[in-house]
């Protein structure tokens, strides 16, 4: 998994948080990286239906409430498919790795299932609310 998953809720509370001033420049001065990094990601949240955006206008807003936003459309919107991923030739005369790929299979889909079941349970008002209680 890449930073785009932390950085697109980051993006998203921001946007929350201060609607005014969510120019990619600010945002990327926030979040710690280069604009080109938050237009990427915000184009991901954009076309998944999370934030609206104007071209030539600074500043995007939500298309939901933030109690409406799990988690989860976040980081299915940034592509991140499963965590794990499986070495793809292990030997098949060998053992193990005749056998490794069925046995990890079935161990890494409840992994998976289990952190997108965390996911789904949280919303970006339940990130920004911990966001105010740890600034105040």
């Amino acid at each position: 998994m890449n930073s785009q998953f932390a950085v697109a809720v980051h993006i998203l509370a921001l946007v929350h948080q201060f609607p005014d001033a969510s120019s990619s420049a600010e945002m990327a001065g926030s979040v710690g990286t280069n604009p080109v990094v938050i237009r990427t990601v915000s184009g991901l949240l954009r076309r998944a239906g999370l934030l609206r955006t104007r071209r030539g206008v600074a500043g995007a807003e939500l298309t939901r409430p933030p109690t409406q936003i799990t988690l989860l459309d976040v980081y299915r919107a940034v592509g991140q498919g499963s965590v794990f991923r499986l070495h793809e030739h292990p030997h098949p005369s060998c053992p193990v790795g005749a056998n490794i790929q069925a046995t990890l299979e079935a161990h890494f889909a409840q992994a998976q299932a289990a952190l997108e079941a965390e996911l789904a349970r949280t919303t970006l008002a339940d990130v920004t609310a911990d966001l105010a209680q740890r600034a105040s």
